[in-house]
């Protein structure tokens, strides 16, 4: 049987939605501001894990600063950027989860219900983190019940590992010599924060172990003191950590011990065999 010749007046689906591209203004405001959205995005993608500054992205994708900050907004709300120390963008979670391999637990999704756990035993903010190389990376958090909540990080954040609770936790819980090529690694970054230094960081670092938690004030965030505590996986790795920060007045040491406990409990009860 011949077959029957595609009508003429009918478009086919590859024509119709080149048509529909076509019908499109190229210069039309929201594919403007979604091309220069993606400029941005490529921009803060090539430099990689050291993040770029506004300046560079400005001149990278030939943008006013005004307008890098705007489109900058939305990518960090959205979780596409991340804010890397003060001034640089790196990128997000989201781009991150998107490069997940297979099988792979998700962190953020395990550790989610570990952190409102603590957070309403203890009514304030907890924090989850992971490693990249010598940095910490915020994958969640969870907002207590106190009237005063201490946000000292969002979900992006990175920081030099060993500055905040959790990333005291987590370093402590590395084999020493790895911990030290970290502390050796962002030994230029750390007097950022508070006047950190690697000698004080080796001391956190053996405190933390003696004591199977974290505690640590004044350094990422002035006049906020947290608690960690490292998080293993089925092997007994360390791969996460947690951490609850509030004011000082706030974290005496009989506090900071119980929720420590707090930790501890919640992680044994919701992630038994590790994340």
């Amino acid at each position: 049987m011949p077959s029957r010749p595609a009508n003429s007046n009918v478009r086919q689906p590859d024509e119709a939605a080149r048509a529909g591209m076509a019908d499109a203004p190229a210069d039309d405001p929201g594919s403007r501001t979604l091309r220069r959205g993606l400029q941005v995005l490529d921009a803060v993608l090539a430099h990689g894990r050291d993040g770029a500054r506004v300046v560079d992205l400005c001149r990278a994708a030939a943008l006013e600063r005004a307008t890098v900050y705007r489109l900058l907004a939305t990518l960090l709300e959205s979780g596409y950027v991340a804010q890397r120390g003060r001034f640089r963008y790196a990128a997000g979670p989201r781009l991150a989860a998107l490069a997940e391999p297979a099988g792979q637990p998700n962190m953020a999704v395990r550790l989610k219900p570990v952190l409102e756990r603590v957070s309403r035993a203890c009514g304030d903010a907890a924090f989850a983190i992971v490693r990249e190389g010598p940095t910490s990376h915020c994958i969640a958090r969870h907002v207590g019940t106190h009237p005063v909540q201490i946000l000292v990080i969002q979900v992006g954040t990175r920081q030099p590992l060993g500055v905040g609770a959790a990333g005291l936790a987590l370093l402590a819980a590395l084999p020493d010599a790895e911990a030290q090529a970290c502390i050796a690694a962002n030994a230029q970054e750390l007097p950022r924060y508070g006047g950190m230094t690697p000698e004080r960081l080796q001391i956190l670092v053996r405190a933390t172990r003696e004591r199977g938690w974290s505690v640590v004030g004044n350094h990422a965030t002035q006049g906020v003191l947290a608690a960690g505590m490292a998080v293993r996986n089925a092997a007994g790795e360390p791969v996460a950590a947690i951490s609850v920060a509030s004011t000082e007045d706030r974290m005496p040491r009989e506090r900071q011990q119980l929720i420590a406990r707090w930790m501890r409990e919640a992680l044994a009860a919701l992630l038994p065999h590790g994340v």
